[in-house]
């Protein structure tokens, strides 16, 4: 026998051997093992994708009660679920070994569990079925038991595909038709006969003193932003100016522009975006309260003896609501943008974007308004919903006190008198089970008109109307068959560390309940 041959020989005996240890090595299989309550758990390694700290999280109404909530991983919207909750385990608050375990089965999802104990790789025969305890114990959702591993005489291997789909089983059905309900429900058409008659506003206030602009003059209305940038040598009514997704918003006080006592800004101030042509201009208010329609025979000119000059040249109507009790100033955004004030503030923003340009040669005008979509954000406890301002009819303070109609179905809070017409109104808290609260000076009455009807539902507060980059809004998980038709999407603003659920309307009643809600003859 040859050299060569001999040294092939044992080139394949090592081969031979290296496939046994591999085959050997494949067998071992690795589990993540942690602890949920006082029982000690495995998962198979495969489809574990990363183990974190527990996010915040944003909580979802009508979601399964193990769901705590969606979480932001790096731009991408996490679902939640607590261990404990699923296996019926007492509430425990989360400590510093509390973790979730990022498990990916086609969707990701976050599992918490009070500690993660080790990695272990398990030989096949320390792997046995569940038969032996299925009598004493629920083994639906295990796929067997390791023993002896890791310190522990038995751990319980969790099934993570059974148990999303007894905790989940609707998101299977649900998403089927994911891309029907993320397009979102067809528009209603306005109703013709009052548009005409009508205007609307929205209404704002300034020491005290009620205000209102006509909505297609109003762009959008923000918080204000932690960082405004003061031009040295304006004027007291330039507040300087701030930046509005890639775009320069030039800022105006309304108090110092009509010579009112200064005040500090608080959690109440808002920025109403005023927009004529290709202008904008941010107007600082004190609040913002609702939007209104008014019917024009409520409405009068200002007095021409009063709008000669000075700072009511600005206000082009009054209108009076309540019999006259309430008397709201109407400005007018052909006058706001004559006012000195504003032409000041466009000026500065226009000599800081030439330099911008010439300095970085960008165009700010990339963003175009094809690629937002408005909403108004409004709140329920902590967290932010918003609805596309379109379906808004108006919105309302809440009256001291709601009349009740006798048979009307539950979930109706009762009617109010809006113009004459008799306007069922719901509590949003409990439409989607969440819990009631008492009543305060900041919940409003959001109207919409849903299949004909004008409802009105309770909010905690609304904060403002948002423009959102369509880049940033992406289909909700599907947690429940009612929440992806109420809520199928979601905005995730990751830089400012929000997420707003996007609610549509048109699936704010049922048609049951909206049957119901007819038989109250309103």
């Amino acid at each position: 026998m040859t050299t060569e041959i001999m040294e092939e020989q044992e080139s394949l005996q090592q081969l031979s051997e290296d496939d046994d240890l591999d085959r050997q090595e494949s067998d071992i299989r690795q589990f993540v093992t942690f602890i949920a309550g006082e029982e000690v758990f495995a998962v198979d390694m495969a489809p574990v994708q990363e183990i974190i700290r527990v996010p915040d999280v944003v909580r979802v109404p009508l979601a399964p009660h193990t769901l705590e909530g969606l979480a932001n991983l790096r731009g991408k919207v996490l679902p939640i679920i607590s261990l404990r909750r699923v296996f019926g385990f007492d509430e425990m608050e989360y400590n510093d070994s509390t973790r979730a375990i990022v498990i990916d089965l086609g969707q990701p999802l976050g599992f918490v569990v009070d500690r993660v104990a080790s990695v272990v790789g398990v030989e096949p025969d320390k792997i046995e079925g569940v038969e032996s305890i299925r009598s004493t114990v629920n083994t639906e959702l295990l796929s067997g038991l390791i023993k002896d591993v890791g310190g522990h005489a038995m751990i319980m291997v969790l099934d993570f595909a059974k148990l999303i789909a007894q905790e989940f089983a609707e998101i299977a059905a649900v998403a089927k038709n994911r891309d029907l309900a993320s397009t979102g429900a067809e528009g209603t058409e306005p109703e013709e006969d009052a548009a005409g008659d009508e205007l609307q506003l929205v209404s704002f206030e300034v020491a005290g003193q009620e205000y209102a602009m006509a909505i297609e003059d109003v762009q959008e209305i923000v918080q204000i932003p932690e960082e405004i940038i003061h031009v040295p040598h304006s004027e007291s009514h330039v507040m300087g100016v701030m930046t509005l997704r890639n775009r320069l918003l030039p800022l105006v006080n309304l108090r110092r522009m009509f010579d009112l006592p200064s005040r500090e800004n608080d959690d109440h101030s808002r920025i109403v975006v005023v927009s004529l042509g290709a202008s904008s201009v941010g107007v600082v208010m004190d609040s913002v309260n609702e939007v209104l329609r008014v019917a024009k025979a409520d409405v009068d000119a200002m007095p021409s003896l009063l709008a000669r000059e000075g700072d009511l040249g600005d206000i082009s109507e009054i209108c009076r609501l309540d019999n006259g009790k309430r008397l709201v100033s109407i400005i007018s955004a052909d006058n706001l943008f004559r006012h000195s004030a504003v032409k000041e503030a466009l000026t500065t923003v226009e000599t800081i974007q030439d330099d911008n340009n010439r300095e970085n040669d960008v165009d700010l005008d990339d963003m175009t308004s094809d690629d937002d979509e408005q909403v108004v954000v409004f709140r329920l406890d902590k967290e932010e919903f918003g609805v596309p301002i379109d379906s808004v009819q108006e919105i309302v303070r809440v009256p001291e006190e709601l009349t009740h109609v006798p048979k009307a179905p539950p979930f109706v809070e009762g009617v109010i008198n809006l113009r004459g017409s008799v306007l069922p109104v719901i509590d949003l808290r409990r439409r989607l089970g969440m819990p009631t609260v008492e009543r305060s000076d900041r919940q409003r009455v959001m109207v919409f008109l849903i299949s004909g009807m004008r409802t009105g539902f309770i909010v905690d507060s609304v904060a403002e109307v948002l423009k959102i980059h369509k880049s940033a809004i992406e289909p909700a998980p599907h947690l429940s068959t009612e929440q992806a038709k109420l809520m199928a999407r979601m905005a995730n603003l990751e830089k400012q560390q929000r997420m707003v659920q996007l609610i549509d309307p048109t699936h704010l009643i049922d048609g049951n309940d909206m049957t119901k809600l007819a038989e109250l003859g309103v």
